[in-house]
């Protein structure tokens, strides 16, 4: 069975490039892949981070699965993760791996939304 963490209501993960720090380093593959952060309200996110290192320690990938902003669902493989408490209740930080052209799609969908707000 694949691990998996659901986002199960809310807007979509918004994912933002990492592009400096240690998170670089989670990047080494022969393909070229984008490190990405987001940041999940969670009720349990000490558990969360437990189920990743469990999947890490097995040597098994562990996915964010999520609906994009067209209801389609996707997922991409976390990297690392941290929970910490904030003011309004505990925060999930993923870094995720997403393709080149998922983060490009993601740019455009972005810029064509801008558009039409105006």
């Amino acid at each position: 069975m694949e691990e998996k963490i659901t986002i199960i209501e809310g807007p979509p993960p918004v994912f933002e490039s990492v592009n400096e720090g240690w998170a670089l380093g989670l990047n080494e593959s022969p393909v070229l892949f984008e490190t990405a952060i987001t940041r999940l309200r969670t009720f349990n996110g000490p558990a969360l981070v437990e189920r990743c290192h469990r999947a890490w320690s097995r040597q098994e990938d562990i996915y964010l699965h999520y609906r994009t902003v067209l209801g389609l669902e996707a997922r991409v493989p976390i990297v690392a993760a941290r929970a910490l408490e904030g003011d309004n209740g505990q925060v999930l930080y993923l870094w995720v791996r997403r393709e080149l052209e998922e983060s490009e799609t993601d740019a455009e969908l972005d810029d064509d939304q801008d558009q039409f707000s105006r």
